[in-house]
């Protein structure tokens, strides 16, 4: 059977309108068309009278789309619907609200889609680098059912809150590393280019240096003579990893594995994976998708290859009649208490205000770990900073001090 082939992107511009209203009223803004005549047809279709009319710019382009934009998406369309907006116009006036070239452009292919007999869900389908199973799902749900404006209103709480953990994870692993970072930058610089300065003041002197200088001059020497191979070694080393860990899941899953072992920043990890995964099944199981189904959209949205796989062998076997927290339990990759909480969410017939009970938990004791996670890097960080900078600077002034005692 042909392939079918994928419709070619409309092309879509921002015009900037100025013209008379049906009150003799002078009116001006900005429209999204194809053409010239595109949108000065849909303003007359609006009484207005247009005197001017000019391209301001492509939709193209424009940065790229990241989940944020999606989620105010979903908001803004649960807004419209609910406030019994149609379909095609709640886009409309979406897409002419969106400052993101690049979103609004999206907006408008799908208000294209829809125009042309596609469902939302569908439309949606279409841009799964930029919409989910999850938000896919319950959209489809959400037609089905007459309540579409809900769906959209939960997806948009489920993003926020996934998004609020997941800048509260990366807080917790790049502050240390990007305050050591800048440490080991500047301790470079005055191995670098500092320390040879007062090398050759040392050399006039000659006399024999004490020992922590004559180890920072050797480090000094050895700093400037292989920092550019040690640099590319390290960039090549992380880009390799990372290439890696894309294209082997063997490589990812043990990766992710160590990750979870780290101490403190692993214990994080596990707990925001729990939470994802509570949070995601939640959602799903509220919205009425199928118990296997939101297992399998729940697997991906754990953030960790472990939980990922652990989920999939639960998905096999509640769809062989296990019950959940049975299955959680055989994974041994939960903790206790949250397979405990799902137990009695299944018995009371309340699995989802479980779930969700569960997800506030986890997300509450991340947030209490990198709390604590930043207040006991500080000191150290401080400390080993002093270490790195402070005993370059000393090294340095041990040989002077050395000679004024003798004078």
């Amino acid at each position: 059977m042909a392939k079918r082939k994928r419709a070619a992107p409309i092309k879509l511009y921002r015009w900037k309108w100025s013209g008379m209203g049906p009150t003799n009223r002078m009116l001006s803004g900005v429209m999204i068309g194809r053409t010239k005549a595109e949108v000065g047809a849909e303003l007359k279709n609006q009484n207005i009278a247009v005197r001017k009319l000019s391209k301001k710019g492509s939709l193209g382009g424009g940065g790229s789309i990241n989940p944020k934009d999606v989620m105010v998406f979903a908001r803004q369309m649960a807004t419209m619907i609910r406030a019994g907006i149609p379909l095609l116009q709640a886009f409309e006036v979406v897409a002419e609200s969106l400052k993101k070239p690049a979103m609004a452009s999206l907006v408008q292919q799908m208000m294209t889609e829809v125009s042309g007999g596609s469902s939302f869900s569908d439309a949606l389908r279409r841009h799964p680098k930029h919409f989910d199973r999850l938000f896919v799902n319950l959209v489809e749900a959400g037609e089905q059912a007459g309540a579409l404006d809900q769906m959209l209103d939960r997806v948009a709480t489920y993003k926020e809150k996934v998004e609020s953990l997941k800048s509260r994870v990366k807080k917790a692993l790049w502050y240390p590393t990007a305050v050591m970072s800048i440490g080991i930058g500047v301790t470079m610089l005055l191995l670098i280019k500092v320390v040879p300065e007062f090398e050759s003041m040392f050399t006039s002197f000659g006399a024999e240096l004490p020992a922590l200088t004559q180890m920072t001059v050797n480090l000094s020497e050895m700093a400037q003579a292989y920092w550019l191979h040690a640099f590319g070694t390290l960039f090549a080393a992380i880009m390799l990893l990372r290439e890696g860990v894309k294209r082997s899941p063997n490589l990812a899953y043990r990766m992710h594995f160590l990750l979870l072992h780290l101490p403190v920043v692993g214990d994080i990890l596990d707990k925001s994976a729990v939470a994802r995964f509570s949070r995601t099944l939640a959602t799903t199981f509220a919205a009425g998708v199928p118990l296997v189904e939101g297992l399998d959209t729940s697997a991906g949205a754990t953030g960790n290859k472990v939980y990922e796989r652990a989920v999939q062998q639960i998905r096999n076997d509640v769809a062989t009649g296990q019950q959940l927290h049975f299955s959680m339990r055989m994974t041994n990759q939960f903790p206790a208490l949250a397979v405990q909480m799902v137990s009695i969410g299944e018995e009371a017939g309340s699995l989802d205000a479980m779930l969700n009970r569960v997800a506030d938990y986890y997300e509450e004791e991340v947030d209490n770990k990198v709390d604590a996670l930043t207040s006991l890097m500080e000191p150290v960080i401080i400390v080993v900073l002093g270490v790195l900078v402070g005993g370059v600077v000393v090294s340095m002034y041990l040989p002077i001090f050395e000679m004024g005692s003798v004078m």
